[in-house]
């Protein structure tokens, strides 16, 4: 791993802070001043050059405003505002990739994961050359029933198909080091899961365990929707056993067709055969709905294909504070302008 020391400012280019922390951010007005009371103390008490970035995924709500008015108070606040909303893995990609620092820590801005844990992330990954420090949610009592069953067969079953180097019950919350940093951008993902990808890289990590809270404030923006729509995400971005269940499939449905038939031949030549209309209907629709099924694993895998061939980028940056402070990146686009960067 490189080694990581407290970095100084280039006068000539963008900043070189040892820390970076990057906050996806949609509609957290009520939320926002009451992360910002409590992550502020904890970073600057580091004692290390840092830099939070906070992506604005498109709020329509009072956020733009609220986070100008705390960067007026607080210069290692940079502002990625987004011209619309992409989402929170979107949001995270646009602040893994524009972020300065020798280490990127990602976090939530409900406090749902503590701040405090940045801390002995930070020292952790120093202390043990390490380029991944994941956050462990030990103890998930403040969800609901339905969210700790979902999230636990969510991550049983990616454990399963991308094995068991994924951490339980790790989410987004994680320290990335700039060698795993640098390693994710290289990747061509069109739609990357981080859950599946980080773990993937096989660098060395650590992790760091922790009770996750309540939300500070507002609602969540993971509906159950959402929730499906990342577990499909992560299957078949990280996994071709869905196809290989399709195949599983249509051999189950031609043996259950094989043995039918032979059941028909032997009832027509003991000449029992009796019309009847159950039989065959129950048989048409096993094999049209396994049909269906399998359409529908391959329209997810070609509708996957036909969104990277297209090359649509995954966000555009409307606005960066960066560029208004001259201190801007090669990476990074002019203030104000339509630019847009790849989910990769």
């Amino acid at each position: 791993m490189h080694d990581a020391t407290v970095s100084t400012r280039n006068e000539s280019g963008p900043p070189h802070p040892t820390l970076s922390v990057v906050i996806p951010i949609y509609n957290e007005q009520e939320a926002l001043p009451l992360t910002v009371a409590r992550l502020r103390p904890i970073l600057d008490g580091l004692g290390v050059d840092y830099e939070v970035v906070g992506i604005d995924d498109g709020s329509t709500d009072a956020t733009p405003f609220i986070l100008q008015k705390i960067r007026q108070d607080w210069p290692e606040l940079r502002i990625v505002r987004f011209s619309r909303n992409c989402g929170h893995q979107a949001a995270l990609t646009a602040g893994i990739h524009r972020a300065y620092g020798a280490y990127v820590v990602s976090i939530d801005a409900d406090l749902q994961d503590p701040p405090e844990k940045i801390a002995e992330m930070f020292t952790l990954a120093r202390e043990q050359d390490l380029d991944i420090v994941y956050g462990v949610r030990g103890d998930r009592g403040t969800d609901t029933f339905f969210k700790r069953r979902t999230a636990g067969a969510y991550y049983w079953l990616m454990r399963k198909l991308v094995g068991k180097d994924m951490p339980n019950q790790a989410g987004d919350f994680r320290l990335l080091s700039r060698a795993a940093v640098d390693a994710l951008k290289s990747l061509p993902e069109h739609q990357p899961v981080y859950r599946l990808l980080v773990p993937w890289l096989g660098f060395r990590s650590g992790e760091v365990v922790y009770v996750r809270e309540e939300r500070v404030a507002g609602s969540t923006h993971y509906p159950l929707s959402r929730m499906v729509r990342l577990a499909l995400d992560s299957i078949t971005n990280f996994s071709a056993a869905p196809l290989r269940l399709a195949t599983w499939l249509g051999l189950l449905s031609f043996l259950v067709c094989f043995f039918l038939a032979v059941y028909t031949a032997l009832q027509h030549t003991f000449g029992s055969t009796v019309p009847g209309w159950s039989s065959l209907f129950i048989g048409m629709l096993f094999i049209g709905g396994v049909q269906l099924i399998c359409v529908g694993l391959l329209g997810e895998y070609i509708g996957r294909i036909y969104s990277a061939v297209q090359a649509r980028p995954a966000y555009f940056i409307g606005y960066d504070s960066a560029a208004q402070d001259g201190t801007e990146g090669a990476e990074t686009p002019a203030a104000g302008s339509k630019t847009s960067a790849y989910a990769a």
